[in-house]
């Protein structure tokens, strides 16, 4: 299941507007194929096609960055309503691009070589008019609702991959990418306060399908590039194009300070901070495990509006959010060949084990 996960946007994956790729999953791949060379110490788990047979590490890093991300839309749903969408996404632009700068540097050389130009346009789909269609969709709606139609980029992407390449969707993909459509429909219909959910949803339905284009479109034209750096450069590129929209529609009034600290966290932690930690969990566990992590995202953006802010988590979110996480795992779930790979792992480290 975790390399279809890998597989499933044409090698590209997608989470709360970061794209990545999969080299590392060759690594991976790669360790699972070597068998140990070693008895291992008194007192240390054996290790099963190169993997940990114990790491503590790998779940709290895992839960600690869903939090992260999960946190980015209760901040937005703070943040936007005083802000506005052009000047929050403007500054929570700069500030990941700030952050992710390192990258950036490293790496200049090579993506001035590829084109400025190619890097602005891919920016445009990948972050900017996204994260504005999120911001514009959390002034109307509560946190949770965007956190879950934000898990339709997955299915998106591979969506994106067919209509635009021809990839193989495959029937459980079809079947998983149906079932989120309707969950999307049954969070569409529901209302808060007596206010309609549905122009906020179809506003994130928009973003995650754009996340699933621009899966597609680094996939295929960025990918002898570093990934870190390449989002860097769009961040950066973005707050540039929004700056005089964002500057032409700067609150009047001043913001309070809740207000402010939400942006900065936006930016700086959830943009910044988050997407560089997630490139360190990819380069340690390999991109099909840590990108696990967009199961979670849903739970915890719900969790944290519920905590900070009283949102509910109405039938309407509770039945949609099902339907979208359900389709996207049944989507994604190859348990025969799971099973196989799990028996073939027992098979090379204790070849009489498999009988």
């Amino acid at each position: 299941m975790l390399r279809e996960l890998a597989k499933l946007s044409g090698g590209m994956l997608f989470l709360d507007g970061h794209v990545t790729d999969v080299a590392t999953a060759r690594l991976l791949a790669r360790d699972e194929a070597t068998p140990p060379t070693r008895t291992p110490r008194r007192g240390r788990r054996v290790r099963i096609g190169g993997q940990p047979g114990r790491d503590w590490r790998t779940p709290v890093e895992l839960l600690l960055l869903a939090a992260i991300w999960g946190g980015s839309f209760l901040f937005l749903r703070i943040a936007a309503p005083r802000f506005g969408p052009a000047p929050l996404v403007d500054v929570r632009l700069a500030l990941g691009a700030l952050v992710l700068s390192p990258f950036l540097w490293r790496a200049r050389r090579q993506l001035a070589a590829f084109g400025w130009f190619k890097i602005a346009a891919i920016g445009l789909v990948n972050t900017l008019l996204p994260f504005l269609l999120f911001a514009w969709s959390a002034e109307r709606a509560p946190a949770g609702v965007s956190a879950i139609v934000n898990s339709m980029a997955v299915p998106f992407a591979a969506l994106a991959a067919f209509a635009m390449f021809g990839e193989r969707i495959g029937g459980r993909r079809l079947t998983g990418l149906l079932a989120g459509l309707i969950g999307v429909a049954v969070l569409a219909s529901g209302d808060v306060g007596g206010t309609g959910l549905g122009p906020a949803v179809a506003a994130g339905t928009v973003a995650a399908f754009l996340y699933g284009v621009s899966a597609n479109l680094v996939k295929r034209h960025f990918s002898g590039l570093p990934p870190a750096a390449v989002a860097a450069a769009t961040l950066a590129w973005g707050a540039v194009l929004l700056a005089p929209l964002a500057a032409w529609q700067w609150p009047s009034e001043s913001m309070p300070i809740r207000a402010w600290l939400s942006l900065i966290a936006l930016g700086v932690v959830c943009t910044g901070v988050a997407y560089a930690f997630y490139y360190r969990l990819i380069q340690r566990i390999g991109a099909p495990r840590a990108t696990t992590v967009t199961y979670l995202v849903p739970i915890f953006g719900v969790l944290w509006a519920w905590l900070a802010l009283g949102e509910p988590l109405t039938l309407s979110m509770a039945a949609g959010g099902a339907l979208i996480l359900g389709g996207m795992l049944y989507g994604q779930g190859n348990w025969r060949a799971n099973r196989m790979h799990r028996r073939a792992a027992l098979n090379r480290s204790c070849p009489e084990c498999g009988h």
